[in-house]
């Protein structure tokens, strides 16, 4: 297990995201290059108009998001890593979740943040409720 100085900042919220926290929670002298990653809640899917988002975290969501962290930092060389994603509703244009690595050489941190983002999606128990312009809802992701 890495070294929970190598684990920044791992949260789910239920309120604003600001990428720039996220970023400088992995600032490190150690290095040499910084790799974030900010997804957001787009106006369509599909070719459906979406209004807005919904995000349901179930109550082990928070120790799966630091288990994906705990991975990437065992496995790669990085000096840091955040990752923080939101719950509740979401509007078109919101952030919906931001992760960030540092690490001494940019392909490390490249290779991070994109595992972080990558394996958030795949494993964390959290599910997404589009409502479309026309009325209706999709659940994505859930079980």
């Amino acid at each position: 297990m890495p070294h929970e100085e190598v684990l920044r900042l791992i949260a789910l919220r239920d309120s604003p995201i600001d990428p720039a926290e996220v970023v400088a929670a992995v600032s490190d002298a150690g290095a040499g290059g910084v790799v974030s990653f900010t997804g957001l809640v787009r106006e369509s899917d599909g070719g459906r108009d979406v209004t807005a988002l919904e995000y349901v975290a179930h109550p082990d969501a928070l120790a799966a998001l630091r288990a994906v962290a705990e991975a990437v930092a065992a496995d790669l060389p990085v000096k840091a890593v955040a990752a923080v994603h939101r719950t509740g509703l979401l509007a078109v244009g919101d952030v919906a979740v931001v992760v960030a690595a540092a690490a001494p050489h940019r392909a490390e941190a490249f290779e991070a943040a994109r595992r972080l983002i990558d394996d958030l999606k795949q494993t964390v128990p959290i599910w997404k409720r589009q409502v479309f312009a026309e009325g209706d809802q999709e659940w994505v992701g859930a079980p």
